[in-house]
């Protein structure tokens, strides 16, 4: 199995877990559009992408891209995530279904990008008045409708064979009736 991702930690852990489990695992410290040339060779059975990741593209070409470029003749990409209903349109307050409340508030067509905070820079030292070229803790957000990552994927060559849109799998209470998830499967001819 081979895994990459762009955390020093995620790879420590992750090799921890594969060698308790006896597991063979080629971990990749790389950030996904920057694979070593060796890994593009188109010898990949299934290629996964998983959840809160397709945000972090400014564009989905070169991503769809590296995924065609992974697998091999035959092989199925897998791409699931957060659906754009629920990142793009809707905010919800309240954490009981008692008092929990839906807001349609955002803009589903806005292509805007959004410069946030990266997930782990509450661990990272301060950058005391840094410029911005000086901040690896700032990443630009972009939300996708939904027909633009099936485009995306069928521009790169994949021909997609699935996509199912799914509710809140964790509770049969909250927030139902509202697409949270999707997966995207796709295969390489």
């Amino acid at each position: 199995m081979t895994v990459a991702d762009f955390s020093e930690a995620n790879a420590r852990y992750a090799g921890e877990l594969a060698q308790a489990a006896g597991v063979q695992l080629d971990y990749i410290v790389s950030d996904v559009l920057e694979l070593p040339e060796a890994h593009l060779n188109g010898s990949y059975d299934t290629v996964f992408a998983e959840m809160g990741i397709v945000h972090y593209f400014t564009d989905l070409a070169p991503f769809m891209a590296t995924a065609y470029r992974l697998l091999a003749p035959g092989g199925t990409f897998v791409l699931r995530d957060f659906h754009p209903v629920t990142t793009k349109l809707i905010s919800s307050k309240g954490s009981t279904a008692k008092v929990r409340k839906h807001k349609v508030s955002g803009d589903y067509f806005d292509t805007a990008l959004e410069e946030k905070q990266v997930s782990y820079s509450k661990y990272m030292p301060s950058s005391g008045g840094a410029s911005e070229a000086d901040k690896p803790n700032v990443v630009y957000w972009r939300r996708w409708t939904l027909g633009e990552l099936v485009t995306a994927a069928a521009a790169s060559g994949l021909v997609i064979k699935e996509l199912v849109e799914e509710p809140n799998l964790s509770s049969d209470v909250y927030d139902k009736g509202i697409p949270k998830t999707f997966t995207l499967v796709a295969v390489k001819r």
